[in-house]
C-alpha cells in the first residue's frame, strides 16, 4: 500500500514532508484547494512560503501526494487475495468493508479526494483513478447480482450509486476516537447494505 511516508524529505527543522502534508491536506479541506495559496500554507505552518520549498516544489505536489495517499490505499484493496477469489458476494463485502477502514485511517486524504472539482490535470488523474475503482466495485455488484446473490428489482447502478453515496458521506460526520468504531461503523454499513433495517424475520 503506498505511503507517503516513503517520499519523506527533509526540509526544515521542526517539518518533514509528512507533516507539512498534514497540515497542508487540513488547510484544502478547509478552504479547498484553489483558493489556498502558498502564502495561507505558511501562515498556518508558522513558517515562510520560502521554507515550504524546501519540503515540496509547488503547492500541486502536496495535492498529488495527499491524492496519492488516498488513492493508493483504495487501490491496494482490489489486489488483496480477499477481493480476487470467493464468490462475488464475498469479495464485494470485503471490498466495501476495507474501503470504509481505508476512509477512517485516511480521512483527511479521503475527503480531499471526494471534494475534487477537477480544475487541474493533477486532479482529473486523480477523478480517473477514482472512477476506475469504482467501476470494478460495480463490476463485483453486477457479478453477485448474476450470481444470484443480490436482489434482481434494482438496476446495479442504481445500487453502486446509493453503495457510494452512503459510505462517501462517512467523511461528512465521522469523528474518529468517538463512540463509534471504525470496526462497528463498517458492521453497520453491511448490515444495512446488504440485509437492510427490517428486524430479521423469526422462524
Amino acid at each position: 500500500m503506498p505511503s507517503t511516508a516513503t517520499t519523506t524529505k527533509r526540509g526544515r527543522p521542526g517539518y518533514d514532508q509528512q507533516s507539512v502534508l498534514l497540515i497542508a491536506v487540513d488547510v484544502f479541506n478547509r478552504h479547498g484547494y484553489d483558493a489556498t495559496s502558498m502564502g495561507i500554507l505558511a501562515e498556518n505552518l508558522g513558517i515562510s512560503k520560502s521554507a515550504i520549498y524546501h519540503h515540496v516544489p509547488s503547492k500541486g505536489d502536496l495535492l498529488k501526494l495527499a491524492l496519492d495517499h488516498a488513492l493508493g490505499g483504495l487501490e491496494a484493496i482490489l489486489d488483496r487475495p480477499e477481493a480476487q477469489t470467493g464468490s462475488a458476494d464475498a469479495r464485494l463485502e470485503f471490498v466495501v468493508r476495507e474501503t470504509i477502514s481505508v476512509l477512517v485511517e485516511r480521512l483527511p486524504f479521503v475527503t480531499l479526494l471526494l471534494r475534487l472539482r477537477g480544475n487541474t490535470e493533477i486532479e482529473r488523474d486523480a477523478l480517473e483513478r477514482r472512477r476506475t475503482f469504482d467501476h470494478k466495485v460495480a463490476a463485483l455488484i453486477s457479478a453477485a447480482r448474476d450470481e444470484g446473490s443480490l436482489r434482481q428489482d434494482i438496476d446495479p447502478r442504481t445500487v453502486t450509486r446509493l453503495l457510494f453515496g452512503t459510505i462517501n458521506s462517512i467523511v461528512e460526520w465521522y469523528k474518529p476516537g468517538g463512540s463509534l468504531s471504525p470496526e462497528k461503523l463498517a458492521d453497520d454499513v453491511i448490515t444495512m447494505a446488504f440485509h437492510g433495517l427490517h428486524v430479521p424475520a423469526r422462524d
